[in-house]
């Protein structure tokens, strides 16, 4: 996210507003190592266990994890007939996960004769995060992909005057929000729920960041009768280094429109 998309060094449309040209092919790759102690499990066994892990920066996407196949417990993968080219890593082959009955079909890949520009991929694999029943970052549970280095965030209070409409009617207005500013992302305000003008109707959906935490959604019901479903989220509970939007909501839906200072962003 940080190095690879939007408009990171290594993007498809890195800033040009610099003193340096970064040589090489248009589609880039950065290899870095991941240096602390992640483990995969899978139906109550550990199927990946290693200090010795590394991402893989590539262009427009985001980083993968590759760890030494000695850190993997073989015995839990078994051959596929999948395989796939990739002309920046050379042919992929993939492995299937199989413990007890339970199977997941091409979760595990590798390179067996990486081209010699991405020599460095041999010996190692990638295992699907999804694949896994649950991945550790040293001793805390992680959730949607390892945090990348390079990217981050940063929450402000502020006093800027933020003002969120559907249509004409102003459903949310707040002068103390907080700003959120994730690498890559659109800037966030997170405002009380004091500030919501409208009724909040709590949602079933819930979702994973691994830099804020667990999601929560609500709906807002309209003074028309009209529900815009999913149009706020918080997180009750968020990790440390997001903690300050705890109990905050922020508001984003197609029939939505956000005013900071007046102007419409």
């Amino acid at each position: 996210m940080g190095l690879t998309r939007t408009s990171g060094p290594l993007s498809p449309r890195a800033p040009q507003t610099v003193n340096y040209a970064v040589d090489g092919p248009a589609h880039k790759l950065l290899m870095h190592p991941f240096p602390r102690r992640v483990r995969a499990e899978f139906a109550g066994r550990t199927i990946l266990d290693t200090t010795r892990g590394v991402l893989l920066h590539e262009t427009a996407l985001l980083p993968r994890f590759y760890v030494p196949e000695a850190d993997l417990d073989l015995s839990a993968f078994v051959p596929s007939e999948l395989t796939t080219h990739c002309p920046f890593k050379g042919d992929a082959t993939y492995r299937s996960l199989r413990v007890g009955d339970r199977t997941v079909p091409d979760a595990l890949w590798s390179y067996p004769e990486p081209v010699p520009a991405a020599a460095w991929l041999l010996g190692h694999a990638s295992l699907y995060w999804e694949a896994a029943d649950a991945w550790f970052d040293e001793d805390e549970q992680v959730f949607a992909h390892l945090t990348d280095p390079y990217t981050r965030v940063d929450v402000r209070p502020t006093s800027r005057h933020v003002q969120v409409f559907a249509g004409d009617e102003l459903v949310a207005e707040s002068h103390a929000p907080l700003r959120l500013d994730e690498t890559g992302l659109p800037t966030r305000w997170y405002l009380s729920p004091d500030d919501v003008l409208v009724p909040l109707v709590p949602s079933d959906t819930s979702l994973r960041c691994p830099y804020k935490g667990r999601s929560s959604y609500w709906s807002l019901r309209l003074p028309d009768g009209r529900e815009l479903t999913d149009a706020a989220w918080g997180y009750p509970d968020p990790l440390p280094e997001s903690s300050r939007i705890a109990g905050r909501i922020s508001l984003l839906h197609d029939d939505l429109r956000t005013l900071v200072d007046g102007e419409q962003i």
